[in-house]
């Protein structure tokens, strides 16, 4: 796999799916050595179920863990600590994923309960978690949600988690970017498969999720997240942590020219407009779906949030944005995706990006 390519997969088997990926990436020649120390780093940041948009889906670790299993792999690790004051022990629970490493018999670490090392990151000291730094394959399993003070969260951000709660709090006081893209420096991030199936509209502790219904798989954690701001209708030159990442040699934001490849089923099944939660709801209002794939709703979903942040939703009139395959060959005012191409207006795409959408209805709506 290269650096610039972005594989997705979508549907709702989510545990296949990762396996799916995985075995079309031939991770396990990517990794090597069967006897390598081969670590997954969840999003577990509370105890919320994954459906609330907050942490990982436990089937992506379950799946991880079968793939690499089933090619050999033995010395494996599942490691995390949660946001300061929540305990880790529970929220791995609460999310299914302690069920999970039972069941493979592969060990979860809290790293809330590691001693750390400090670690040049750049010029910046910064402590890390000795475990972290044992590993020699770092397979990163974040969630594509918003941040109520990044923006986005997802690759990046996620390795906060192999940090003492000490460095959490300083982190903060420092205002999170620079010391998340400097710590990126010490962790190098080889795999990312990333929970892109539900995360939250705009905050990093759930409560709206946007159902999108996929997987993505990476190895460039900075075009990682420069995309996943796109999904969430931001340009990644908004995520101020991104341009310092890449000035740093993290990864690079070129979006434009990543190959993204889709590896979903060629006949999607139609998916029925999700029960929206809270502030997704109010944003629903604008929307006409019909059997509508849930990466298309969802990349809608995230557009009309970043125009409600703007102010330019008031004087909409609900219910006339089109999106859906039951739309194919049809006329219509304003249409979202492929399917509504023949429409008087539409932005195409399969799913489109939130960001196209959200110049699209600048300009157009």
């Amino acid at each position: 796999m290269k650096d610039n390519e972005v594989y997705m997969i979508c549907g709702t088997q989510y545990k296949q799916m990762a396996i799916e990926l995985l075995e079309t990436l031939d991770l396990a020649s990517d990794i090597g050595d069967r006897a390598k120390r081969v670590g997954l780093k969840p999003n577990i940041l509370n105890d919320s179920l994954p459906s609330y948009g907050a942490t990982t889906h436990p089937q992506l670790v379950d799946g991880t863990l079968e793939y690499l299993k089933r090619h050999g792999f033995w010395n494996l690790v599942v490691l995390e600590s949660s946001w300061i004051g929540a305990e880790t022990g529970r929220s791995v629970r609460a999310t299914g994923i302690w069920d999970v490493c039972q069941r493979h018999g592969v060990s979860f670490l809290d790293l809330k309960k590691d001693t750390s090392v400090a670690c040049d990151a750049a010029g910046m000291q910064i402590n890390v978690c000795k475990e972290a730094l044992k590993l020699d394959y770092f397979i990163n399993l974040p969630v594509v949600k918003g941040h109520c003070q990044t923006t986005v969260t997802c690759a990046l951000k996620n390795c906060k988690g192999l940090i003492p709660d000490s460095e959490k709090r300083r982190f903060h006081t420092m205002g999170l970017h620079k010391p998340i893209a400097h710590l990126n420096t010490v962790i190098h991030q080889d795999f990312i498969l990333a929970d892109n199936i539900c995360g939250d509209l705009d905050f990093e502790e759930g409560g709206n999720p946007v159902v999108m219904n996929r997987i993505l798989g990476l190895k460039d954690p900075v075009l990682c997240d420069s995309f996943a701001a796109e999904i969430m209708g931001y340009r990644p030159n908004e995520v101020e942590y991104l341009t310092i990442a890449q000035k740093l040699g993290v990864g690079s934001m070129d979006t434009a020219n990543a190959k993204v490849i889709d590896i979903s089923p060629a006949a999607m099944e139609p998916s029925a407009a999700p029960q929206p939660a809270r502030r997704v709801k109010k944003l629903a209002q604008y929307v006409s779906p019909k059997d509508a794939c849930s990466a298309c709703y969802g990349s809608l979903i995230h557009a009309l949030g970043r125009l409600d942040e703007e102010g330019a939703l008031a004087k909409r009139r609900k219910g006339n944005l089109a999106v859906g395959q039951g739309y194919r060959g049809q006329c219509g005012k304003i249409g979202i995706g492929q399917c509504t191409h023949c429409f008087e207006k539409s932005v195409g795409g399969c799913p489109p990006k939130a960001v196209d959408i959200v110049q699209f209805l600048r300009k157009e709506w």
